[in-house]
């Protein structure tokens, strides 16, 4: 007999004929790690018993208050934890099947057993046990994670742009194992007026609770653009939110927002906080001139952060992304990619191309990025 270590096993004996019940105990003190036997005559009895202790039960199906499948039923239903043999006086193929379909681990007759046929039994039917109660919960944490899989593909973005206007692209990847969200962010939306509004953005940390605040400030986000607002008035409002969601004062936000007027040639963008765009105008690569705007969303009151104009002209690529991109290492080494090195990449193959960018980038990297990557390229005419 086994039993978790320094621990004796403990078994329930659900028995109302005293003469049966001392012979299971005198078969089982015969074993070299006798267990401890609580004996009772009746289901009621064993209501009382049956604690989390009690690892395994032996049932009869003659009890003075249930027979035959109804008390194994009984004791399935009161001992889900513990392995069940039926040890019966009815020798009945037919019914050992039956109990055994019905969950029990074994069907043992009395009148075969003997002291080393019972302790195997029982050592087996509590192996079984175990490996049912393993496959549950693996089945379990399945279905969890397909749930969770489920909701969370439901709270990534869905851009709502007219078909044919821009070449868009977005990537995610997510740093935290198995996730289909993470803190980074991102959204692009066209108003009634025809302009297009794109943000990205970077909750600090990699947890679930990061995650959902990206998408609280996500949504947040598209509603202000839907209802007309823009600029510092959407930014302090985003802040508001940030505040009043976020589970410590610690927990900042970088994002960059970005508004292409309806002509597709002038942008207005805020970089608050956030590693500044790469853009692509008429052939030329670099980063958009003057950011950041301003100081993240979570640290300071009343903060103006500075729009900046871009014109665009007719032939433009514009990169937003977050810091995942450019804080992967090179070479496995200390140092980083940084800005400069990402607009190396782009020069090397000759324009954003954002998969090829994205595997280059984990290439250098020599291994999954570990930090949360949104990125959203949005082209226009000829760089497209």
């Amino acid at each position: 007999m086994t039993a978790p270590p320094h621990d004796t096993l403990t078994i329930l004996l659900i028995e109302d004929d005293a003469g049966d019940a001392f012979l299971v105990e005198e078969l089982l003190g015969e074993s070299d790690d006798p267990p401890k036997i609580i004996w009772v005559r009746s289901l009621a009895e064993s209501r009382v018993q049956l604690t989390q202790d009690v690892q395994c039960v032996l049932v009869d199906l003659s009890l003075p208050d249930a027979t035959g499948l109804e008390a194994l039923e009984q004791v399935l239903s009161m001992a889900p934890h513990a392995a069940v043999l039926v040890l019966t006086g009815l020798n009945d193929t037919h019914v050992g099947a039956e109990a055994v379909a019905a969950g029990a681990q074994d069907f043992l007759v009395k009148q075969d057993v003997e002291a080393r046929l019972l302790a195997r039994a029982i050592l087996y039917a509590m192996e079984r046990k175990r490996a049912d109660l393993a496959q549950r919960q693996l089945v379990e944490a399945e279905l969890l994670t397909k749930e969770n899989s489920r909701l969370e593909r439901g709270l990534l973005p869905v851009p709502l742009l007219e078909p044919g206007l821009l070449e868009h692209q977005a990537r995610y990847l997510p740093g935290r194992r198995r996730a289909l969200l993470a803190g980074d962010f991102w959204d692009t939306v066209q108003s009634p007026d025809g302009a297009v509004h794109v943000v990205v953005g970077d909750v600090c940390g990699h947890g679930p609770d990061e995650a959902a605040l990206g998408v609280a400030l996500r949504i947040a986000w598209r509603t202000l653009v839907l209802a007309g607002h823009t600029g510092n008035e959407l930014l302090r409002t985003l802040d508001s939110v940030l505040r009043l969601e976020r589970k410590s004062a610690e927990i900042f936000t970088t994002l960059c927002i970005v508004t292409i007027d309806p002509a597709l040639g002038t942008a207005r963008m805020h970089v608050v906080g956030h590693p500044p765009p790469l853009l692509i105008r008429d052939g030329v690569i670099g980063v958009v001139p003057g950011t950041p705007s301003g100081p993240p969303l979570g640290i300071f009151q009343g903060v103006d952060w500075s729009e900046i104009e871009v014109p665009l002209g007719t032939d433009w690529s514009l990169l937003l992304y977050t810091d995942g991109l450019i804080e992967a290492t090179v070479g496995g080494g200390p140092d980083l990619l940084g800005t400069e090195g990402l607009l190396r990449l782009v020069h090397e193959q000759g324009g954003i191309h954002l998969d090829r960018l994205i595997d280059r980038v984990i290439e250098l990297n020599q291994d999954a990025l570990s930090d949360d990557l949104a990125a959203v390229l949005i082209s226009r005419g000829e760089e497209r």
